[in-house]
C-alpha cells in the first residue's frame, strides 16, 4: 500500500512528523523550527501544533522542558522521584541507576520536589565518556504525578496580594496568593495553602489558604503544619473507631484454648517510660549450653482482619508518627494501647517465636507458634540497663533497684549473656552497626523545647534489639524456603557514587579505606572501629549511613547488606508498622491450615503493591520526622543566640562548614564570616584552608562557635566562629526577634556558656520567665 492510501490528511502528517524525528541527522526542534523547515504556512501552524500535542500525549515523541521535540529514547528516558534544593537544582532518584541524577534549574521543567516525573538523561554524562567525579546529568520531560496538592508555610502579605514560604524548604519557591484568597490571613501566620497551578514559564506557583493554623511562634502549631504538608492523618474516621471499640476489652475463652498457653511463664516487656504501644515481649531460659529465647508479638491480626475499615486505614497509614510532642498511631489506641497492647498481669494473643540458640549465636532449632500471655512486669530500658549495669546509678537508686527487682535479676542476666553472643555472631559475619548520636528531646508543659541531649543506647536497648533482630531473621528464613509469598526487608548494596563520595571524605580525613567492586559489610564494619572512641567517629558513622541505599519492603528475598544478611523480615511490630501486621496473616493462615492456591494467589497478586506502598509511607514519615527535630533544635536554639559551645566540624563545602554540637544541633559557619584571612575550598582536602596563613578548618576539627541568629522558617542555626563574632544588632524577616542583652548588641564579645543546670536556671532568673 503507497504512503496516504487509506489514511486521512492527519494521519499523513503525523507520519512525516515521526518520519523527520527519526531522521538519523535531526536534533531536537522546537514547533516553529519544524514549521519551518516543512514550509507550513503561519496560517496552518496551530494544525502542526495540534499534531505535536497528539503524538506527544499518545507517547509517540516527548517535548523537553526547553520545548524541543524528539523521539523516546527508552535507554536514556527514566521514572523517578524529584529531590528539590532551595537554590532551584534538584535530583531524581531513580531505582534501578547506580546514581542520581542532576538536574540544573532551568531544566526542571516546572517539576516540583516530591513530584514523579519523567527524565531524560544526557548520554554524554552518563557514557564512557563521562568526566570522572561528575554526576549523570538530565532535564525534566515531563510532570508524571504531583507531590504536593496542599502545603503549608507562613503567610506574608503585600498590597493586593500575598505569599506563602513553604514549610518544605526543598519546594524552593513561595507560593502566590491573590487577592481575596487569603482568608484574612496575616503575616506571620502558619497556613495550609491549596496549590492551583505549579508555576509556567518563570511563574510562581499560585494557590489559595485553606485554613489558618495559628502563630509560627509556636511549636505546637509548627509541629501541626509539618503533619498537614506531609499529608499525615490527623483523625480516625467513626467507622474505624467503631470497628475498633467491637475489639472488646478481654481475650475470648476459646481461643485460649486453641493456643500454645504461655501464661504461666516468665515473660516481661521492656521499653521506654511513655511508651503505651508494647508490641513485643520476651522470655528467656537455659538448658545445658543453651538459651531458649522467646518472641511473643502481639496478634494483630486477630482483630484487624483483611479488607476491614480497621485494616484499610491502618494501609493508608502504613506506620505510626512518632513526633517528639505527639505520636499518630497506625491503629486507634483501643487497640494499639489496649487490647493488642502487652500490658503486664492482662492475657494476650501473641505469635511467638522460640528459638534453641548455642553459644555461638546459632539458631539450632525454632518453633513458631500461635499463643497467649500474660505479661509478669513492665520494665523500662532505664532500669534494666541499672540492673545490668549498676555502676551507671546513684546509691539510693541503685538500692531502689535491686530491691524492687531482686527476683527478675537472674532473668536479666541470662538476656544480657544471650544478647552478648548475638551480636558477636552478628559482628562476625560484618553486619555493621549505626550506633551514632541521636537527639532526645525534654519538653516543657507548653511544647516548647526545656533541654536537647544525646539520646542513651544502652544495654538494655542493644538487648531487645539483638532479640528482635534473630526474630525478624528467623521468621524470614523459614517461610523462604516454604516457598510462599511473604513480605522482607531489602537492604541493597551501596551506590557507586555514594562510595566514591564516602572514600573522598574518608581520605580529607586521613581514614584508610579501599575502594573496590564488590563491597562487603565488613570493609565498613572496620571503618566504624577504627573511627570507635574518636571525636569524629558520629561523622563517619553518619557518613556511611548517607553512602548506604535505604532499606525497603519487597515481595522478594533480596537479602540485607546493612546486616550481612540473606533472609530478614519485620515481623516484630505489628502495631505500629503494617508489613508485619501484612505477614501475620499469611503466618496464622498457614499456621491454622486455611493455606491453599487460592490464598497463595491472592497473596503473590496483593504484597508487591504493599511493598511498595509502605516503603513510600515510610520514607514520608522518615521526612516528617526530620523535619521536627530541625524545627525543635531552631527553637531550642533561639534562646541560646549570643553563647558559645565547643563542636566538631561534620561537613565542609565552598560555602563554609557545618559544625555539630555534643547535643546533636548542628549549625553553619559561612566562609564570608571567617575573617581573619581569605579562606578558599579544597575539595580533595575536605577543607577551607587560608591563602594567606595556610591555617585549615577540616572535617573532624574541634572548633568554639557562637550562636549567631536562627531562621525557624528554613529550620536552620547560623554560627560563627567565636573569635570571629560581632553579634547582629536586628534580626529580620521570620528570623528570631531581638534576643540579645545590650552589651551583646553593642558588638562585644559574646559569653561561652556551657548548658548547665545552674547556667539555665540563672537565665531563667534574669529573663523571668520558666522556659529556655
Amino acid at each position: 500500500m503507497i504512503q496516504g492510501e487509506g489514511m486521512n490528511k492527519t494521519e499523513i502528517r503525523k507520519n512525516m512528523v515521526l518520519e523527520l524525528l527519526a531522521h538519523s541527522e535531526y536534533k531536537p526542534m522546537k514547533a516553529k523550527e519544524i514549521q519551518a523547515l516543512f514550509g507550513i504556512k503561519k496560517r496552518d501552524a496551530a494544525e502542526l501544533q495540534e499534531i505535536l500535542d497528539e503524538l506527544t500525549v499518545g507517547g509517540k515523541i516527548l517535548q523537553t522542558a526547553r520545548g524541543k521535540y524528539m523521539l523516546p529514547v527508552e535507554e536514556w528516558l527514566k521514572t523517578g522521584k524529584y529531590v528539590g534544593h532551595p537554590a532551584g537544582y534538584g535530583f531524581v532518584e531513580v531505582e534501578d541507576l547506580p546514581a542520581d541524577i542532576f538536574i540544573p534549574a532551568y531544566r526542571t521543567g516546572g517539576a516540583l520536589h516530591g513530584d514523579t516525573v519523567s527524565v531524560r538523561i544526557f548520554p554524554e554524562s552518563a557514557g564512557a565518556g563521562k568526566a570522572a567525579g561528575k554526576r549523570m546529568e538530565g532535564e525534566i520531560v515531563k510532570v508524571l504525578k504531583r507531590g504536593f496538592t496542599q502545603l503549608t508555610g507562613v503567610y506574608q502579605s503585600a498590597k493586593g496580594f500575598g505569599f506563602v514560604v513553604p514549610d518544605i524548604v526543598k519546594i524552593g519557591t513561595d507560593i502566590y496568593i491573590g487577592r481575596g484568597l487569603s482568608k484574612n490571613a496575616k503575616t506571620g501566620d502558619k497556613v495550609v495553602v491549596q496549590l492551583n497551578s505549579y508555576g509556567v514559564a518563570g511563574e510562581k506557583p499560585r494557590g489559595e489558604i485553606l485554613e489558618i493554623l495559628g502563630s509560627s511562634a509556636s511549636v505546637e502549631v509548627d509541629i501541626t503544619a509539618i503533619t498537614r504538608s506531609y499529608g499525615l492523618p490527623q483523625e480516625f474516621s467513626e467507622a474505624v473507631l467503631a470497628e475498633a471499640q467491637k475489639c472488646g476489652l478481654a481475650v475470648p475463652p476459646q481461643e485460649i484454648a486453641r493456643r500454645l498457653d504461655l501464661r504461666q511463664e516468665l515473660v516481661i516487656t521492656i521499653d521506654g517510660e511513655d511508651a503505651k504501644d508494647l508490641d513485643d515481649a520476651v522470655s528467656i531460659r537455659q538448658v545445658g549450653d543453651a538459651f531458649w529465647l522467646g518472641v511473643h508479638i502481639a496478634d494483630v491480626s486477630h482483630y484487624v482482619t483483611e479488607y476491614s475499615e480497621l485494616d484499610m486505614e491502618a494501609a493508608r497509614r502504613g506506620t505510626s508518627h512518632y513526633l517528639v510532642d505527639r505520636v499518630i498511631p497506625m491503629l486507634p489506641p483501643a487497640l494499639s494501647n489496649g487490647i493488642c497492647s502487652l500490658n503486664p498481669g492482662e492475657e494476650r494473643l501473641t505469635l511467638s517465636c522460640i528459638m534453641q540458640i548455642d553459644r555461638q549465636g546459632k539458631v539450632l532449632s525454632h518453633e513458631i507458634r500461635e499463643s497467649v500471655i500474660r505479661s509478669s512486669w513492665r520494665m523500662t530500658y532505664t532500669d534494666v540497663a541499672g540492673l545490668l549495669e549498676p555502676e551507671r546509678c546513684q546509691p539510693e537508686e541503685r538500692e531502689r533497684l535491686f530491691r524492687k527487682y531482686e527476683t527478675l535479676l537472674p532473668t536479666l542476666r541470662q538476656m544480657a549473656e544471650c544478647a552478648a553472643i548475638l551480636k558477636a555472631a552478628r559482628e562476625m559475619r560484618g553486619a555493621i552497626d549505626f550506633d551514632f548520636t541521636e537527639a532526645k528531646f525534654i519538653l516543657n508543659p507548653d511544647h516548647s523545647v526545656a533541654e536537647i541531649k544525646a539520646y542513651d543506647r544502652n544495654i538494655a536497648t542493644r538487648l531487645i534489639e539483638d532479640f528482635m533482630l534473630i526474630a525478624n531473621e528467623t521468621v524470614a528464613e523459614h517461610f523462604f524456603w516454604q516457598g510462599v509469598p511473604f513480605l522482607y526487608r531489602s537492604h541493597g548494596e551501596p551506590k557507586e557514587d555514594k562510595i566514591k563520595e564516602l572514600a573522598s571524605y574518608l581520605k580529607a580525613l586521613d581514614y584508610p579505606f579501599r575502594q573496590r567492586a564488590n563491597l562487603h559489610p565488613k570493609d565498613l564494619q572496620r571503618l566504624l572501629a577504627e573511627a570507635e572512641g574518636r571525636p569524629e567517629e558520629n561523622i563517619i558513622r553518619r557518613m556511611v549511613l548517607r553512602s548506604m541505599q535505604q532499606a525497603r519492603y519487597s515481595d522478594n528475598n533480596e537479602g540485607h547488606f546493612g546486616l550481612s544478611l540473606k533472609y530478614y523480615t519485620h515481623f516484630t511490630s505489628p502495631i505500629r508498622r503494617y508489613p508485619d501486621l501484612q505477614i501475620h496473616r499469611i503466618i496464622k493462615e498457614i499456621l491454622t491450615g486455611r493455606w491453599n492456591n487460592a490464598r497463595q494467589e491472592h497473596y503473590a497478586g496483593r504484597l508487591a503493591g504493599v511493598a511498595v506502598k509502605t516503603s513510600a509511607l515510610e520514607r514520608q514519615a522518615d521526612e516528617a520526622e526530620r523535619d521536627v527535630h530541625k524545627l525543635l533544635k531552631a527553637f531550642y536554639m533561639e534562646d541560646h543566640i549570643g553563647e558559645s559551645f565547643t563542636g566538631i566540624v561534620s561537613g565542609v563545602n565552598q560555602w563554609g562548614m557545618f559544625v555539630e554540637l555534643p547535643n546533636t544541633v548542628e549549625g553553619f559557619v559561612a566562609i564570608s564570616r571567617l575573617k581573619d584571612d581569605f579562606y578558599e575550598y579544597e575539595s580533595a582536602e575536605m577543607a577551607l584552608t587560608g591563602a594567606r596563613y595556610q591555617r585549615q578548618y577540616r572535617l573532624g576539627d574541634a572548633v568554639e562557635i557562637t550562636v549567631l541568629d536562627v531562621d525557624k522558617t528554613r529550620k536552620v542555626v547560623d554560627f560563627s566562629l567565636y573569635e570571629e563574632t560581632v553579634l547582629p544588632e536586628k534580626q529580620s524577616g521570620f528570623k528570631v526577634e531581638e534576643k540579645l542583652a545590650g552589651s551583646e548588641k553593642n558588638g562585644r564579645k559574646p559569653k561561652r556558656t556551657a548548658l548547665s543546670k545552674e547556667k539555665r536556671s540563672h537565665r531563667e532568673h534574669k529573663k523571668g520567665r520558666g522556659r529556655k
